[in-house]
């Protein structure tokens, strides 16, 4: 018993000695000052990340059932639309053509999707740096919110973020299924 004694004293010296010695390292390069305010920027940068504006993915949109012509605003995903449909200016309806930018800053609208009777949560996204591409036109407004609502608004232009505010056209990414609509 008394080895054991001994080799437990050994082995919290040794660490009570490391955490000693990092400790004092630590002080000596940092101030109590300089750590609270590290600290704190720390706290409010995390708070204040869900504030940022996100550029949607559509990767969450794998495996769901497709139904209809994206070049027509009858389209599924278009419950909420507002714009130009990408998919008839040289883009698709998740990507934005070639030369344009999609814009990191959207509007969201809940759809049915016909193919699987489930709700989805769209982003549209403006694609800008072109001119307004003038073609495929579409005004939908199933789900749409008024302006005091403007995340979920099409009636702004939403090419924040980007080099140029100027329109061409608008994406419909599908971010995740719903409950329910709305």
């Amino acid at each position: 018993m008394n080895m054991l004694n001994k080799l437990h004293a050994v082995l919290w010296s040794g660490l009570d000695g490391r955490i000693t010695r990092g400790t004092r390292t630590l002080a000596k390069r940092v101030s109590r000052r300089g750590f609270v305010s590290r600290l704190g920027t720390l706290l409010v940068g995390t708070g204040a990340l869900p504030l940022l504006p996100v550029v949607r993915d559509a990767a969450a949109a794998t495996g769901i059932p497709e139904m209809g012509d994206p070049q027509s605003c009858d389209y599924w995903r278009y419950c909420a639309f507002g714009g130009n449909l990408c998919s008839c200016c040289g883009g698709t309806h998740t990507s934005c053509p070639p030369g344009t930018e999609l814009s990191p800053v959207t509007w969201v609208g809940t759809c049915r999707n016909p193919a699987d009777g489930k709700h989805y949560l769209i982003s549209y996204n403006d694609c800008c740096g072109k001119e307004p591409c003038g073609r495929c036109y579409c005004h939908r407004t199933e789900g749409d919110k008024p302006i005091y609502y403007p995340s979920k608004s099409n009636n702004i232009l939403w090419c924040f973020g980007t080099d140029s505010h100027a329109y061409h056209c608008t994406v419909a990414l599908v971010l995740s299924e719903t409950d329910s609509p709305g």
